[in-house]
């Protein structure tokens, strides 16, 4: 939780902003959206309020993929709840849960996490782009940023920050996401989104979105390579990915014998559990709850002095 400052809202719909889930600067790059703790006044709801950027982004066109996102079912993907336009500053709203911004869970534990929680993080977050891919949907707005942890998983937020930029303006984006196409002003495709999930496990697993080789674990080098190949056609596709992240690695435990033909046979889509969370990471989303929670405790009233006996 960040202390909000003096630009930010004090109240978006029925929403009271508490904090900003944000610090105002991380080494994860630009941020494509505000992003708030908040409650209704009588504290029975708490949510993530999201809003656009006073300059990065056109609100009308915020405000359309913030409408398209509540209508998608994707797993993985952050699914507004709730809409609506304060002043016409449009916002929308999901129940909340604690979550860590990726960079902020950088910074929770102390720098890159393990290679296996990295691949972990991809196959669920390539999971998910496959989910939306399948349909005709690119993210454009994947980026370290936009990736929430928490104790159920990974969430992927900030839908069509490329799309919804002003004219002319920055998408809000790390740069080591934009894939050439985009940067040249192409269209969002979906093997844009491949470039950009590339970066951020570059990222995860470095702390840069363009790292050097030498920075990445061996096993993710030539996989990472791929994603982020300028050509679109030389990237392997979502589900492509979620495979290679899913079948191979660092000290995987070797596949079990065949099972009886009564069992069904497993699939790479196994694999998606919740990834354990380093314990710094999870003392850090306890540690947010708690002030939230603090947060929204009433005031104490007033001590009473004690009835005085009349004789």
């Amino acid at each position: 939780m960040e202390r909000l400052r003096h630009d930010d809202p004090p109240r978006l719909g029925p929403y009271l902003t508490l904090a900003r889930l944000d610090a105002d600067s991380t080494d994860g790059g630009a941020l494509p959206e505000r992003r708030y703790l908040a409650r209704t006044d009588d504290g029975e709801r708490t949510v993530l309020l999201c809003a656009p950027l006073p300059d990065a982004a056109a609100p009308a066109a915020w405000a359309v993929e913030a409408e398209l996102a509540s209508r998608l079912s994707v797993p993985r993907f952050l699914r507004p709840a709730s809409q609506g336009s304060e002043a016409g500053l449009p916002w929308y709203a999901v129940p909340y849960t604690p979550v860590l911004p990726l960079p902020a869970a950088l910074a929770a534990h102390g720098g890159p996490l393990p290679e296996d929680l990295v691949r972990r993080l991809g196959a669920a977050l390539a999971a998910g782009l496959a989910a939306a891919h399948a349909r005709g949907q690119a993210h454009a707005g994947v980026s370290p940023a936009a990736v929430l942890l928490g104790a159920a998983g990974p969430l992927l937020g900030c839908f069509g920050a490329v799309r919804s930029a002003a004219p002319g303006g920055p998408p809000g984006l790390d740069p080591g996401c934009l894939a050439p196409e985009l940067r040249s002003g192409g269209r969002p495709e979906p093997l844009g989104d491949v470039f950009a999930l590339g970066a951020v496990l570059a990222y995860a697993a470095s702390g840069h979105t363009v790292p050097e080789q030498s920075e990445l674990p061996p096993g993710l080098r030539r996989l990472l390579a791929s994603c982020l190949a300028r050509d679109p056609a030389d990237r392997p596709s979502a589900p492509q990915v979620l495979h290679a992240l899913s079948t191979t690695g660092p000290a995987r435990t070797p596949a079990p014998a065949p099972a009886p033909a009564a069992t069904p046979a497993a699939t790479v889509l196994d694999e998606q559990a919740p990834p354990p969370l380093p314990g710094r990471v999870v003392a850090a989303l306890a540690a947010q709850s708690g002030e939230l929670l603090a947060s929204e405790l009433p005031a104490a009233p007033p001590a009473r002095p004690a009835p005085q006996k009349v004789h």
